[in-house]
């Protein structure tokens, strides 16, 4: 057989298409999915930074108390 006179079988053309089709199809809906999950994480982030600066503050609030109470009880 020579190298110029190649035919694809009908069958693997067909599986081929279908394939091609499908992974066309699906990219809309991959895209949308990693969208959500990129989301997710943003929120998540978000959340944990909210709570990091509650503490931060509550950390701070407690330490100008302290300072406060020695301002008062020092002679």
């Amino acid at each position: 057989m020579s190298p110029t006179n190649r035919t694809l079988d009908p069958q693997v053309a067909d599986a081929l298409t279908v394939i091609n089709a499908m992974v066309v199809g699906i990219g809309p809906s991959v895209a949308a999915g990693s969208q959500l999950v990129t989301l997710g994480y943003a929120q998540t982030l978000a959340a944990y930074n909210a709570v990091f600066a509650q503490q931060q503050a509550y950390v701070t609030a407690q330490a100008a108390a302290v300072a406060d109470v020695l301002a008062i009880l020092r002679p």
